[in-house]
């Protein structure tokens, strides 16, 4: 019997369909010879710092540096405790039997790092040792499952991928634990976060706010000029900024007395614009946030449904180039997009023509091809799907079209001595541009759509003057998709597509884990968002300005590692070369943090505990915690849809009782006034005011 794993069940039924397996057990599908199973993602991790015996925060336990690492199964809280996850042992018993019947398994996790990861572990930890092959697909249609099934690949081919993964996976471990508790015990209170990636993408958010916040706008001032030829009105602004409002007058009053404006230099010149390239997913992830203020884990997420739906190519690709065998399935997707009432028109003119090649290149594949539609045409699907699919496929198409056209004209223009300038664009054949009627990105604000044709000597009419006000601007704050080129790039600002290509093996993080970087500084309480800009929380800030001369917050040592962990999953470089580099990387952040001292880090309200009286109550954003474990006491702020304030939990805390409160509501959604406070047992119940009138009795 061949046992087949996948990461999730609806994968392993679409394989299981494929290899006959259709009589279903407990955890498994069987039947033509083949078993299939699967796991629910990470099923086996790292065992954290008290399986090896090393309880609490204490400094002169650190640095903490396993000399092997325990795997332990994934798991859940219980009362104060952590303990195996029921499901998850389960199911490992499940895979277990399975691989000491199996002749041969065949994996079938996400063809990706932390897909190999994922058996790996799994592997590892029922000690195994089977044979296995690797199924290793870009998409998870019929057609491919099929193909992949028909050219297995031996397991070991993807040992070194297996390296990276697990370097990468200790390294996180090491870094974070050692630099989070040694932050924790610096701070003297409370328990801080800090990781390998998670810490340098904290530090861009960060020090793009204070940039912004810190910056000093400087006014200035230009002239504005109307003009006119052959009925076509446009207006050119000062070459020259002026400092000061009396200077700019002084321009504007000269520029009045003059009856005309004569044209210096005309220089037009035809371009042309390559299409775009196609996407990977951080680039799906960044315009999708641009255009449609998406999440980058919210793309993910919806990315991901469409793959499972077989919809799309794998998601999490950071490649957007396609190779040659895959280029020739590309007229024919194209041609089927001829039926989809979004891109149908433009589809079926873009079939039969010559396809742009600029996205096909064999060497500049990574694990996955770009993304792409698959044969599968989309019926019933969610609106936010519908916005993915339609950006994918569309870019598709964008992708294989042709140039775009433009005649770009600059006009140098003099009056009274005064010089002033004017661009204009015409698009003359819109090429990929007609896809969407994409907005040309390269015009200014203050560039004209379309010119009128002038020549130099013109002499013009001046039809009015405007004086303008403007200020010179900050770097904006952070968006996601401005973040994602951040990461990318390891905070380098570049413009240019080919530059970022180039760079982008040493970004920091990978297209797959970068949104739940961004989502770890969110639950961490770090950062926050304010409309589409990513603002640090005053917790953010405080560890910031704690780390940000440390090495734990080196954006460009961070992007070295990853650059490392790409060399191990290619054989170029020995993981244990790499983990040894990362020990004594955090043996220096170890030492860096205990030296150091949290100013402003106790920024919560806290009091002492009502309940055992020897811990601190610390006031949370959405719960006051005891720190005392073996107390435990949590009060929650939002009770019957009101959120208590600070000042209410507080008077419960010290004085037993909050103020009568107005506003709450019954599960019947009818309105209530009353007090909080708690029963014998610390709970928090409701104690109602006297009705009016009402009038105790006398003893």
């Amino acid at each position: 019997m061949k046992v087949i794993i996948a990461e999730k069940p609806s994968v392993a039924r679409d394989i299981a369909a494929i290899v006959g397996a259709d009589n279903r057990k407990d955890g498994y599908l069987e039947g033509n010879g083949y078993a299939v199973t699967w796991a629910f993602g990470h099923l086996v991790g790292l065992a954290m710092p008290e399986q090896y015996g090393i309880a609490g925060f204490q400094k002169e336990n650190l640095p903490i540096l396993p000399d092997e690492f325990k795997l332990i199964p994934r798991q859940v809280k219980d009362g104060k405790e952590y303990k195996n996850d029921p499901g998850v042992m389960k199911q490992l018993k499940i895979i277990k039997e399975l691989f000491s019947k199996s002749e041969r398994i065949i994996v079938a996790t996400d063809a990706g790092r932390e897909g190999e990861l994922i058996f790996r572990l799994i592997y590892q930890y029922l000690e195994c040792s089977k044979p296995f092959d690797r199924l290793w697909i870009s998409s998870l249609t019929d057609q491919a499952i099929r193909k992949g099934l028909e050219n297995l690949i031996a397991g070991r081919e993807y040992d070194n991928l297996y390296a990276s993964a697990k370097a990468r996976s200790q390294a996180d471990w090491v870094v974070g634990i050692n630099a989070s508790q040694a932050l924790s015990i610096s701070a003297g209170h409370g328990v801080w976060s800090l990781g390998r990636v998670q810490t340098p993408t904290l530090a861009m958010i960060c020090s793009r706010y204070l940039e912004n916040k810190d910056f000093k706008p400087q006014t200035y001032f230009q002239v504005k000029l109307h003009t006119t030829k052959d009925a076509t009105q446009f207006a050119a602004i000062s070459t020259e900024r002026y400092d000061t409002k009396q200077d700019a007058d002084t321009i504007l009053e000269r520029i009045r007395s003059s009856e005309s404006v004569s044209v210096v230099n005309v220089e037009t010149k035809q371009g042309s614009q390559e299409p775009p390239l196609l996407y990977d997913l951080t680039t799906l992830q960044k315009e999708a946030n641009s255009r449609h203020s998406f999440s980058a884990d919210k793309t993910l997420s919806v990315a991901q449904s469409l793959y499972e739906a077989k919809l799309i190519s794998y998601p999490r690709t950071g490649s957007r180039y396609i190779s040659d065998d895959v280029f020739a399935e590309i007229p024919a997707l194209i041609n089927q997009l001829s039926a989809y009432t979004t891109f149908g028109t433009y589809a079926e003119m873009l079939s039969g023509k010559e396809l742009n090649k600029r996205s096909v290149n064999d060497k500049k594949v990574t694990d996955h091809h770009a993304l792409i539609i698959t044969e599968n045409m989309p019926d019933t699907i969610s609106a936010d799907q519908r916005i993915i699919y339609d950006m994918i496929s569309g870019r598709m198409l964008e992708a294989f079209s042709g140039k775009c056209t433009k005649e770009n004209t600059s006009v140098s223009l003099d009056a009274s001595g005064v010089s002033f300038s004017i661009k204009g664009s015409v698009i003359l054949i819109p090429g990929w541009r007609a896809v969407f009627n994409a907005p040309d990105e390269e015009k200014g604000e203050d560039d004209a759509l379309a010119l009128p044709e002038l020549s130099n000597g013109d002499i013009l009419p001046i039809k009015g003057t405007d004086l303008l006000e403007k200020q010179t601007k900050p770097r904006p704050l952070h968006t996601e998709s401005s973040l994602l080129s951040a990461m990318e790039t390891c905070g380098k600002d570049l413009s240019d597509e080919s530059e970022r290509e180039a760079i982008k093996e040493s970004g920091i993080g990978t297209p797959a884990t970068r949104a739940s970087i961004i989502e770890t500084l969110f639950s961490r309480e770090y950062i926050v968002r304010e409309k589409k800009s990513l603002v640090p929380t005053n917790k953010g800030l405080v560890v910031y300005l704690a780390v940000r001369d440390k090495k734990i917050a080196d954006i460009s040592m961070t992007g070295e590692w990853e650059s490392a962990l790409n060399r191990i999953a290619l054989g170029e470089m020995d993981a244990g070369t790499f983990h040894k580099a990362i020990e004594v990387y955090a043996t220096q952040i170890t030492t860096e943090l205990l030296e150091n001292k949290i100013e402003g880090g106790n920024t919560r309200e806290s009091c002492p505990c009502p309940k055992c009286k020897s811990g601190q109550v610390t006031i949370f954003q959405k719960v006051a915690k005891c720190n005392n474990e073996e107390c435990g006491l949590t009060v929650f702020r939002n009770k019957s849809g009101k959120d208590l304030t600070d000042g209410q939990l507080k008077d419960l805390l010290t004085k037993g009782k909050t103020g009568v409160i107005k506003g709450f509501k019954s599960r019947e959604d009818k309105s209530f006034d009353a007090s909080v406070t708690f029963d014998a047992e610390y709970k928090t119940i409701f104690s109602f005011p006297p009705k009016p009138g009402f009038k105790k009795k006398s003893k």
